[in-house]
């Protein structure tokens, strides 16, 4: 029985393919002007059923090869990733004429580096520029701030609300404190996409990316992608920064999704709610109810003398990864009385550890409880 959106066993209909294609070469086009400046001519782009390998550029046919199971499979970003890999070797096979190195050589390694784009030659391209050593943190050091921030909000458990209080300004006090103290020091940094992909961005959902922006030492964009399974578009958060830092925005994104949702419940409970008309009114209260929390205890810290000044180096390398960003304005919700009720709710929100996901070590770090391993299957020269 085929699926709502036409797949059936893994394959896509005839018209949903072809939608497929069409998307693939307008993002083609899109990468071809923002990061190579409409140096390349338009390759023919063919959906291969390979599962081992994730695309191929291929010179003498002038063939972009895309696998059509990571298509299927995997979100769009890494999909895009993909395509921009190949798109680099395109780049220097035609346009800088590079024919005496390997295909993952000097070369390609550069226009890769100059464009935020992994040049690893296998693996699933989900943290361009993460560490080879350990795709999840830099160093040993990041690991272990991350599992001391874990203690701090396990702490956070506790049913006394000012130990609770302390806990949780303790880990934002060493998050702050970590990410002055590396700023001199060279840093690895990676790109995630975190929620689900919505064909709309609720008001709720911007707050909570201005918040991870704000005050946990991530760049975030909202970026474009594909469902190809349904033929819509849509758009995901992407956040950009160190591993450690990525792995707590992750965190704090999945803890608050979560939570919001939860409190409105509770509410609907409490006032005797029969319907979800306001739940995305209540939700927009809660982020910006943590938000007035959060800039609330960055006071406290800037007391303290731990001021945070932006990541020279991370904004580079964002803005490689985005050469051209376009500034959107939004209408809010209105700021009525269920709004006024979810920003109290999000004021009283304290930032507790999530799910617990054993280490090497046996320590415990952060995990959204969303984790999943990948084979690493190759990609094309």
């Amino acid at each position: 029985m085929a699926s709502p959106g036409g797949e059936s066993n893994g394959e896509l209909s005839a018209k949903l393919e072809t939608a497929l294609v069409r998307e693939l070469i307008a993002v083609w086009k899109q990468i071809n002007a923002s990061y190579f400046r409409q140096a390349l001519s338009p390759p023919t782009i063919e959906l291969t059923r390979s599962e081992t390998v994730l695309g191929r550029w291929t010179q003498g046919t002038r063939t972009l090869e895309i696998s059509r199971p990571l298509l299927l499979a995997q979100p769009w970003g890494i999909v895009v990733e993909v395509l921009k890999h190949e798109m680099a070797h395109q780049y220097v096979s035609e346009v800088l004429g590079v024919a005496d190195e390997t295909p993952h050589g000097p070369a390609f390694r550069e226009t890769c580096r100059r464009h935020g784009i992994d040049a690893r030659a296998a693996g699933m391209p989900e943290r361009a520029g993460a560490s080879k050593a350990d795709p999840a943190f830099t160093d040993a050091r990041e690991a272990r701030v991350v599992e001391r921030i874990a203690r701090l909000l396990a702490l956070a458990e506790s049913p006394n609300e000012h130990e609770a209080q302390a806990a949780t300004l303790a880990a934002q006090r060493l998050m702050l404190k970590y990410n002055l103290e590396s700023r001199a020091v060279p840093r690895d940094y990676g790109f995630k996409h975190v929620g689900k992909p919505s064909g709309r961005v609720g008001e709720s959902d911007r707050i909570l990316a201005m918040v991870l922006g704000k005050y946990f030492f991530v760049e975030v964009i909202w970026v474009p992608v594909y469902r190809p399974a349904e033929g819509k578009r849509g758009s995901v958060l992407e956040i950009c920064g160190t591993p450690s830092n990525l792995a707590i925005a992750e965190y704090v994104h999945a803890f608050l999704t979560h939570t919001s949702e939860r409190l409105w419940l509770e509410h609907r409970r409490a006032h005797g709610i029969e319907q979800n008309r306001d739940r995305r009114t209540f939700l927009s209260g809660v982020m910006a109810g943590f938000a007035d929390r959060l800039a609330r205890e960055a006071s406290t810290h800037k007391e303290a003398g731990l001021v945070w000044v932006k990541d020279g180096d991370l904004h580079g390398y964002f803005r490689r990864r985005h050469p051209y960003i376009r500034n959107v304005r939004y209408a809010g919700n209105r700021k009525n009385e269920t709004f006024s009720h979810g920003r109290e709710a999000g004021r009283r929100i304290i930032l507790r550890r999530g799910v617990e996901a054993p280490s090497a070590s046996g320590a415990s770090r952060l995990s959204s409880g969303e984790g999943v391993r990948l084979l690493p299957p190759r990609r094309g020269s």
